[in-house]
């Protein structure tokens, strides 16, 4: 993971925090130049197509240098951060009391040994074996006091630079401001602050914004005698928030959405069938279970048993669940369900899935549930999470939408979307009443999956959530 530029100096790759990941987007930086940071220290974190990750430091010392500004997508093995592993004080402690320097030297100070290595147990992916950061200090002479002043120098100018990446200050400004200019396109080296010291201002992001978007006006030209009366002017165009377009750059989590609902609408044959189903009973039954003992602490909605009946259904025709695999022109069917769960997050749709479902008891599942969701909108998803699923779950009724057309998760042979759950009427026991009613869409490999087969599934779904005790009699 390091390489040296000089005899202290360690610099830290980017490490492949997930499997096969090529790139990550740094998000934030937690240090700077001339902090001192200790081993396992997180120092930076990072969006990879997958997730958001902290990246931890592997040895101690100072940081030398920033190679990156937040925002800059990076390659995997790209070394991003250079820290003095020699024990070397930051910038503005570098100096020692005259007398130090001038005291007597009985010898030459022997030059620094390489450190060395210690075992260690990786703590991401790609991390491999990090190096001893145990080092004597060296006793000082004329010529490293020298050499102190000289980094003195150094640091200070590092500190002035973009991270020691672009050679030219970095625009202050707080965070909200970063992303309102990141949103409208505006680059804030080219801003001019208003704020107390040189700080820039949401007001100056919009003047800015203001100021390019506004068309030249060219000087007027004295009228020519005889001339016509000039054409009235057009009238103003009117812009959101004074801006006509605003391009955001596809990368991390929205770019491999992006590929891989492509490369699954184009490589398998979907297939979507519908339902409407009315599930009062159920909504019942979500009511009763929140007041089981059972399942205090945890929590019950709709979807916990919608994904249950979806788990018997899976039971009932297990041929459903399996994948196809194109190298060796095989159907492969698991006898494991990995259930996915589509979640909207801030950084766009992810999915990840509760391991080994079929196992989980209500209880059981309903935790896992809720654990899933509170960290993928936490955005502390990890990507083991995000692989290895068989089926998903995709709740578009959350936003009042009565249902759609689901696309698979690549590698997956099936995927239901619930609706909005809606009082309308119903005719039950010859008669029209109001009833709690959803339509359900499931979308399958066609493949792997039977028109037949498709809609077993379903059916069995939807006849679940009309009389939920079959939970009991199918499970």
């Amino acid at each position: 993971m390091t390489t040296m530029t000089d005899a202290s100096v360690r610099e830290f790759k980017m490490p492949d925090v997930g499997e096969g990941l090529t790139e990550a987007e740094i998000l934030k930086w937690y240090v700077q130049v001339g902090d001192t940071v200790t081993d396992g220290q997180v120092v930076c974190e990072v969006e990879t197509a997958k997730a958001a990750v902290e990246l931890p430091i592997p040895y101690d010392g100072v940081v030398r240098e920033l190679r990156f500004p937040e925002g800059t997508t990076v390659d995997v093995g790209t070394a991003i951060i250079a820290v003095d592993v020699a024990g070397g004080a930051p910038a503005e402690t570098a100096q020692e009391p005259a007398e130090e320097t001038s005291a007597p030297v009985a010898q030459a100070p022997a030059p620094a040994e390489e450190p060395k290595q210690q075992g260690r147990k990786p703590v991401l992916v790609g991390y491999g074996v990090a190096e001893s950061s145990t080092r004597r200090r060296p006793r000082k002479t004329a010529a490293t006091a020298v050499a102190a002043e000289e980094t003195l120098r150094a640091g200070a100018a590092l500190q002035g630079e973009l991270n020691g990446h672009g050679k030219q200050p970095r625009p202050l400004a707080k965070p909200p401001v970063r992303k309102l200019a990141k949103d409208l396109g505006v680059d804030l080296a080219t801003v001019i602050p208003s704020g107390p010291d040189g700080i820039i201002t949401r007001e100056d992001v919009h003047a800015a914004v203001a100021t390019t978007t506004a068309p030249a006006v060219a000087p007027e030209a004295p009228a020519a005698a005889g001339a016509p009366a000039a054409a009235p002017a057009p009238a103003p165009v009117v812009t959101y928030d004074g801006v006509r377009e605003t391009r955001i750059p596809v990368k991390g989590v929205r770019k491999a959405t992006a590929q891989a609902m492509v490369g699954s609408a184009f490589t398998a044959p979907h297939v979507t069938e519908f339902v409407t189903v009315d599930v009062t009973r159920t909504m019942k039954l979500v009511e009763e279970l929140k007041q089981d003992k059972d399942l205090q602490g945890v929590r019950v909605n709709p979807l916990l048993l919608i994904a249950k009946a979806l788990l018997v259904a899976i039971k009932r025709n297990p041929d459903i669940n399996a994948s196809w695999d194109e190298a060796n022109q095989e159907i492969v069917r698991k006898h494991y369900v990995n259930l996915g769960i589509a979640a909207a997050t801030p950084r766009g749709l992810i999915v990840p899935n509760v391991k080994d479902a079929h196992d989980k008891t209500l209880p059981q599942l309903a935790e896992a549930l809720g654990e899933l969701v509170a960290t993928a909108r936490e955005g502390r998803t990890s990507p083991a999470a995000m692989q290895g699923g068989t089926v998903t779950i995709t709740n578009v009724g959350v936003f009042g939408v009565d249902t759609g057309t689901p696309i698979l998760n690549p590698g997956e042979s099936a995927i239901l979307a619930v609706g909005a759950i809606k009082l309308q009427p119903w005719v039950h026991k010859g008669k029209v009443k109001p009833r709690q009613v959803t339509t359900l869409a499931l979308s399958f490999d066609h493949r792997l999956v039977d028109g037949e087969l498709g809609s077993k599934v379903l059916a069995d779904v939807a006849a679940i959530l009309e009389q939920p005790k079959r939970l009991i009699t199918w499970a």
